[in-house]
């Protein structure tokens, strides 16, 4: 399949989309973050003497774990199946494959930039960003 290249317009006129997509995702991510805490937590009391969680507990916990992935992976699934790759979810980091001056490149945008005002080569991430 061949990769989807965006123009600045094309990738910058998703960038209010991606505002409301990663701030959707945020209270989800936390709760997951939150959960899987609470879930190592009672597989750690059952490992220990003296203490054991429910084998229902855990189940509750892991289903509810299940289920919060299952969410955010369908939430990060709606922006790579426009072409945009998400590289951090947490911080609202996405790349969109570009053409510039006849290489592909990454129009580099994260959450809370008010528009796409960085670019950086494929074989670099974040730490290689350019000013467009």
């Amino acid at each position: 399949m061949m990769e989807r290249l965006f123009t600045y317009d094309e990738a910058n006129d998703l960038v209010p989309w991606m505002e409301e997509r990663f701030a959707a995702m945020q209270p989800l991510r936390d709760e997951l973050v939150d959960q899987q805490e609470n879930l190592l937590g009672l597989l750690r009391r059952r490992r220990s003497n003296g203490h054991s969680s429910s084998e229902q507990e855990i189940a509750d916990a892991e289903n509810v774990v299940t289920r919060l992935t299952r969410q955010l992976q369908d939430a990060v699934k709606e922006i790579t199946d426009r072409g945009i790759e998400v590289r951090d979810i947490g911080r609202g980091l996405v790349d969109f494959p570009h053409n510039r001056e006849g290489e592909t490149v990454y129009l580099c945008w994260q959450r809370g930039e008010p528009s796409i005002d960085w670019w950086h080569p494929t074989n670099t991430g974040f730490a290689g960003r350019r000013r467009l």
